[in-house]
């Protein structure tokens, strides 16, 4: 007897077992499933910036072939603000479902170095791949007596607070690059904050500003139409729309690095594989004629990368941005 119920209890227990196995084996399918399926619906891409700037034609002209490649229509929203901290904050707060990536650029960095309180933990985002990458350029007043980097920076070093320098406003990218410039080199120039590095630049070619820096986009015409003196490109090699302008290696100050960086980001916790899927979709548009067209137009290299190269480039500016703005005693408007 004691036999025959033994015999049942067992039969009923590898009932349930199989019962269980059934169940996990149908959940870890169906999730699979539901991963291999992604993207199911639209894609929504946030740029933390008002219409017309690079970020927001780098997050429209890729978000276009991610559209084609994806089969789902990517949704491109400006949310301009705070420094680009309202956008961002959008996309930290957003779910990590895949479905909502940001698209920004080295303000992404410089707010984390820069605000002591942030609406969000910039651990909360993560970095997903870079879309492209420029070089700073440092360019002068045509009327300014020197014409040489060198010669400028000798002459700000014999006469501290002598000339000044434009930015696109307080805590700026352009800012900060250029602060990082005079620290690394030891001079002083008065810093004349403009709301815009487009408006910095309308007052270095019209001779009222001595010097600024800013993206191979807003300098290339005026150096082109001798509107303005270039100085200095970084990066490794001369950039082709401006061939006479040398690199700061080659001028005499090898030292810096400063590049202007443009990339889609997404809310900490999106599933790895979707993030791995949109890395390999992005090298494939980035790659693509219309993209390369647009960005070599714009002054700027399309490029791909992992998450983590990504990952620790921006933890490499944030800390560099932090010593500039301890150093140079830089506090947020």
């Amino acid at each position: 007897m004691q036999s025959a119920h033994a015999f049942k209890r067992l039969v009923r227990n590898l009932s349930l077992t199989a019962l269980t196995t059934a169940a996990t084996l149908s959940v870890t399918m169906h999730s699979a499933h539901a991963q291999a399926a992604w993207p199911n619906k639209p894609i929504r891409v946030v740029v933390p910036f008002a219409p017309g700037s690079f970020t927001d034609t780098a997050a429209r002209t890729v978000g276009a072939e991610l559209s084609a490649q994806l089969g789902q229509t990517v949704i491109v929203e400006n949310k301009g603000g705070a420094g680009s901290t309202l956008g961002t904050d959008i996309v930290a707060k957003a779910p990590a479902d895949g479905y909502t990536f940001l698209v920004t650029d080295n303000s992404f960095a410089v707010s984390a170095a820069l605000y002591k309180k942030l609406p969000y933990n910039p651990k909360e985002i993560i970095q997903v791949s870079l879309l492209a990458d420029g070089p700073a350029v440092l360019v002068a007043r045509p009327t300014l007596d020197t014409k040489t980097l060198k010669e400028t920076i000798d002459f700000a070093r014999a006469n501290p607070g002598k000339l000044n320098f434009g930015s696109g406003g307080q805590g700026s990218s352009a800012h900060l690059a250029m602060e990082a410039f005079l620290m690394q080199n030891k001079a002083q120039l008065v810093h004349i904050p403009f709301k815009g590095i487009a408006a910095a630049m309308v007052d270095v070619a019209a001779g009222r500003v001595d010097i600024a820096i800013g993206s191979a986009g807003s300098t290339s015409a005026y150096i082109k139409d001798n509107r303005l003196l270039g100085l200095a490109v970084s990066g490794d090699a001369r950039h082709p729309a401006m061939p006479n302008v040398p690199t700061f290696a080659e001028a005499g100050f090898p030292g810096y690095k400063m590049m202007y960086w443009f990339g889609m980001m997404a809310p900490a916790g999106t599933p790895p594989a979707i993030i791995e899927r949109m890395q390999k979709e992005i090298a494939k548009a980035v790659a693509t004629p219309k993209v390369v067209s647009v960005f070599t137009g714009a002054g700027v290299r399309p490029i791909s990368t992992t998450s983590a190269v990504f990952t620790k480039m921006v933890q490499g500016e944030v800390t560099l941005w932090s010593e500039v703005i301890a150093r140079a005693n830089i506090t947020a408007e």
